[in-house]
């Protein structure tokens, strides 16, 4: 049986040589980059050995592409590797010894320096994943950085002064030939910024121009693809040599007296042709899930459009009875039925000159659709008991959550009337799928909501930004206003934690697993077992609760503990404290300072 030893060796463009230290004398042999040498004691073997125990054609030493391979050619006393005999394969370090008979061959290889290199970008997603997951376990800054490099001449030379303006920690790849795309681990605010900065100053020589954009964990979000997206929309808008923040490349609309800001690519996309179709006539159907802002979609396209200072009227065909549709629609005369005291104008008429937001228009009854077609049409319309016809000059907006297409299709909504309403169509994501927005539009809520109630301005923690971004917000934008209302009201402090946000919010972070996709979710945590035997007592409303210390001091207070625990039963060694504790030694490094904990030296062993 053939036994193969392998040697990893580093660097292919290493220099490597056996040493050779038999009973009398040692000496060098220089191994070449690909290539077969034998060992043993025939005239005929390339490395000749006098060694008692060594058979004449001992062993097989095979350098390949940097890889040195060592094959046992059967011999009669095997061979020994650190003084164990081999059986199968093993990879060993520079400096490993293997004994043929009594002489001992050492494999060495020179010293190279350690350095970084540009990886795949498939590579950088998976570990910013995990640095994700390290930074919401260890409560530890991280950033992504997006260089734009424009022009670049030399791409070796740009990794080159990358990998040199960098930290060993850090990770960096291309995204296509003028984007390199930066993990900054351990930084956050101004650190990630200067290290920016500093990785601009050394690639200027080599590029036209060169801009950067930062987003950080959890401020700008809490998964890859939100990082990533923050980080090249602010590269997008820095100028020449400086780096933007995500959080500064929010869109602030004035619609009426309204503000909308909009951070997400697809919602900057749709509101961007929201004004396009402003500048038109055409009736416009607005689709999404209830709270994901239509009503905003309705107004700009009134107050961006011609018709700005006509009426913008509204009416949500779901609040209103079936029998009180139609004369709300079209209005009514006196006498048109028992309680026509007076004559009153439609919600058609009202509109004249302006746009009708018809909102939840698929609630409409059939008999109405059939009228309010003939309407628009015509743009004439008849009033209750009334046989004279009226001019109407408006502009319809239809919103609705239902598919109104399943719905034509069951005989539920007139299609005649889609195909008129649907001259053009906006269509919004929900909040769950606009990641980037939820910390923007929370802090913009709470400013608000703490302006109204009268009372300072309030922070949100990062514990609680995570809670908020693990939820998936089936209201939408109307319920993360709802909670950043609630908030406003319930933190006693000047920042809002996990305790001060809506139940509901707070029992979807803390029992949800993480979710898949391109990286693990980095918000992660498990509901606490219930006690055996015990029940929890109701609580009544007006029932005294028990004040509690806030959970995360209480976590950092068993941290440091265990950190301290740790050092004690180690002596002082910080290398086996971190691995008693199953933690990365960069972590507890940061720890040590994080805390003020001062180990003692570590004590020498006799």
């Amino acid at each position: 049986m053939t036994l193969d030893l392998q040697f990893q060796v580093g660097g292919d463009d290493a220099p490597r040589y056996l040493l050779v230290i038999d009973s009398a004398s040692s000496r060098r042999i220089d191994l070449p980059r690909n290539g077969t040498l034998v060992v043993g004691r025939s005239p005929e073997a390339d490395i000749r050995v006098e060694a008692r125990g060594a058979s004449r054609l001992h062993a097989r030493v095979i350098v390949s592409n940097g890889e040195v391979q060592i094959s046992d050619l059967n011999s009669h006393n095997g061979t020994l590797v650190n003084g164990d005999r081999l059986v199968g394969s093993r990879v060993l370090c520079s400096g490993d010894a293997v004994m043929v008979g009594d002489t001992i061959l050492t494999l060495w290889r020179e010293p190279q320096a350690v350095g970084l290199s540009a990886v795949d970008l498939g590579r950088l997603r998976q570990r910013l994943g995990e640095e994700l997951q390290r930074a919401s376990d260890y409560a530890r800054p991280l950033a992504v950085l997006v260089a734009s490099l424009g022009n670049v001449s030399g791409r070796a030379i740009v990794e080159a002064k990358a990998a040199a303006a960098l930290r060993l920690i850090d990770v960096f790849a291309w995204n296509g030939d003028a984007e390199l795309v930066v993990v900054l681990p351990e930084l956050g605010g101004e650190a990630a910024r200067a290290a920016a900065l500093e990785l601009f100053e050394a690639l200027a020589p080599m590029v036209s121009e060169v801009r950067g954009g930062l987003a950080a964990y959890p401020n700008d979000g809490c998964d890859v693809d939100t990082l990533l997206c923050g980080a090249r929309a602010a590269a997008a808008v820095a100028g020449a040599g400086a780096v933007a923040l995500a959080g500064e490349t929010a869109i602030d609309h004035t619609v009426g007296s309204s503000r909308v800001v909009l951070a997400d690519p697809a919602m900057i996309r749709l509101f961007e042709l929201i004004r396009r179709l402003a500048g038109s006539d055409l009736s416009v159907l607005v689709l999404g899930e209830t709270g994901a802002g239509k009503e905003n979609a309705a107004a700009a396209l009134h107050h961006w459009s011609a018709r700005a200072r006509k009426p913008f009227v509204m009416l949500n065909c779901a609040a209103i009875p079936e029998s009180l549709v139609e004369s709300e629609l079209f209005g009514y005369e006196r006498g048109a039925f028992s309680d026509a005291k007076a004559p009153k104008p439609g919600l058609l008429e009202r509109a004249d000159g302006g746009t009708l937001f018809l909102d939840e228009v698929g609630e409409l009854p059939l008999s109405v659709q059939a009228k309010l077609l003939r309407a628009l049409e015509a743009r004439r319309f008849t009033r209750l008991g009334d046989v004279r016809e009226r001019d109407v000059d408006l502009r319809i907006v239809a919103a609705t959550n239902r598919d109104l297409e399943a719905e034509s299709a069951a005989g539920r909504f007139r299609q005649d009337l889609l195909f008129r309403l649907s001259a053009g169509v906006v269509r919004l994501p929900p909040l769950r799928h606009r990641p980037r927005e939820i910390p923007i539009l929370a802090r913009l809520f709470l400013d608000q909501a703490c302006a109204r109630a009268g009372r300072p301005a309030l922070q949100l923690s990062d514990t609680a930004l995570r809670a908020l971004l693990a939820y998936p917000f089936p209201g939408n934008v109307r319920e993360l206003k709802n909670a950043m209302e609630y908030a406003s009201v319930t933190a006693e402090a000047d920042a809002v934690e996990p305790r001060d946000l809506p139940e509901r919010v707070t029992e979807r972070a803390s029992t949800s697993p993480p979710t898949s996709g391109s990286a693990a979710s980095p918000i992660s945590g498990s509901a606490a077992p219930p006690i055996s035997g015990s029940a929890a007592p109701p609580i009544s409303g007006s029932a005294a609760l028990p004040r509690f210390r806030p959970l995360a001091e209480e976590i950092k207070d068993l941290e440091r503990q265990r950190i301290q625990e740790a050092l004690d039963a180690t002596a002082g060694v910080q290398t086996r404290a971190a691995d008693l504790l199953g933690m990365p030694i960069r972590t507890f490094f940061s720890k040590l300072k994080q805390y003020g904990i001062v180990p003692r030296k570590a004590r020498v062993q006799p």
